[in-house]
């Protein structure tokens, strides 16, 4: 009885170890760099609140995807877009403050439902390859997005405010400012607690996020997209509508991604108009996997945990890098380089996976087969 004991424990143990290795790693990197950056608890502390309350809403959109075994969704990217719109069009209103942030919210819905919906179908079209055509999806509407601001805007979509628009009469500028709206969302409810400011209307409109995950989880819908996620084979015979399920998921997903990039770029008080989105999906998706989260399957906790590590890790290295060896840049490479490999293991680690079960499966089957065979 106690060796079986000591075997249950040993595997629960070598599992717990299997799924907490990156954020374990994490915490090593960060309490390693955290002395050597010279950083003060406070300054570290006021920091990461304020990107906690930037980025969570982003990467908790994440989720809903991967409940639907849909895996990463790279194609949140579309979202962003949809929400770099949406502020492109009110501020040309010049509709400012938490109005101006309800209204870009608004606007992006519409935008984000036709985009999530053209992305899910495609999606359902190459099953077992979504997160690589998510990816290549999110660069051709990339191309859409450059066409209808550089070109489109100014010429066929009306825009009347001249400071929004290229000199030449047509076309977005570089550079949309926001400043009327910096941190409105933030600024609305903060507290201060130990000189750390607390943005708390955002961390409660992040709170009605998670709420809505968890009660959305046990709804009709949600045991839908669970069940789909688990199997899709026995999920249709089932009589659950697939293609539906995996759509609505994508759906949601660009939708929250929206309004997730209408409140970080309302906290940075200005939108870069052609690169703002280009790396939001990947630096998401990082800071998801480093809080522990897989492929298939992702917490809210998750979010939480990684946006915690990630963006420390992004505040300390690289002034740790110049306190090492002169140049602050090598802790800029350094954390590019963590951000890139976290999601490259991930995926690795997650094919690895699936053919382990394929083989194991096999061999199941193989041993059924002779037994089969012995006992006639």
């Amino acid at each position: 009885m106690s060796g079986k004991k000591n075997n249950s424990r040993q595997n629960k143990i070598q599992l717990f170890l299997q799924r907490n290795s990156v954020p374990m790693m994490f915490i090593l990197i960060c309490a390693v760099c955290i002395p050597l950056s010279g950083f003060s608890a406070g300054h570290l502390a006021n920091e990461i609140v304020t990107r906690m309350g930037r980025n969570t809403f982003l990467i908790l959109s994440l989720l809903i995807p991967i409940m639907a075994g849909m895996g990463l969704n790279f194609g949140m990217t579309l979202g962003a877009m949809a929400g770099e719109i949406a502020l492109i069009f009110v501020a040309d209103l010049q509709i400012w403050g938490i109005p101006g942030i309800i209204l870009a919210m608004i606007i992006s819905i519409p935008i984000s439902m036709l985009l999530g919906w053209m992305c899910g179908v495609l999606l359902n079209r190459a099953r077992g390859r979504e997160m690589i055509t998510s990816y290549i999806i999110s660069y051709f509407v990339g191309g859409l997005y450059l066409l209808v601001v550089l070109y489109m805007m100014g010429s066929v979509i009306p825009i009347k405010h001249a400071t929004i628009k290229l000199p030449r009469g047509y076309g977005i500028r570089n550079t949309v400012s926001l400043l009327n709206m910096r941190q409105y969302l933030d600024d609305l409810l903060a507290i201060r607690v130990g000189g750390v400011k607390v943005p708390v209307l955002t961390f409660l409109v992040i709170g009605l996020l998670c709420l809505f995950i968890v009660w959305f989880r046990r709804t009709k819908l949600g045991q839908d997209m669970r069940a789909v996620g688990q199997d899709m084979g026995v999920a249709r015979d089932a009589g659950i509508q697939v293609d539906r399920t995996r759509i609505l998921s994508i759906i949601m997903s660009t939708v929250f991604a929206g309004f997730g990039m209408i409140i970080y770029l309302q906290n940075m008080g200005n939108m870069p108009t052609y690169t703002a989105h280009t790396q939001i999906g990947m630096f998401c998706i990082a800071a998801l996997l480093v809080g522990g989260a897989s492929v298939e399957r992702a917490t809210i906790g998750n979010a939480f945990l990684g946006v915690t590590l990630f963006h420390l890790m992004f505040i300390v290295a690289p002034a740790a890098g110049a306190r090492i060896t002169g140049d602050s840049m090598i802790g800029e490479y350094f954390r590019v380089f963590v951000s890139y490999g976290v999601i490259t293991l991930a995926l690795v680690m997650y094919e690895m996976k699936k053919r382990m079960e394929k083989g194991q499966a096999g061999q199941e089957l193989a041993l059924a087969q002779r037994e089969e065979e012995s006992g006639k």
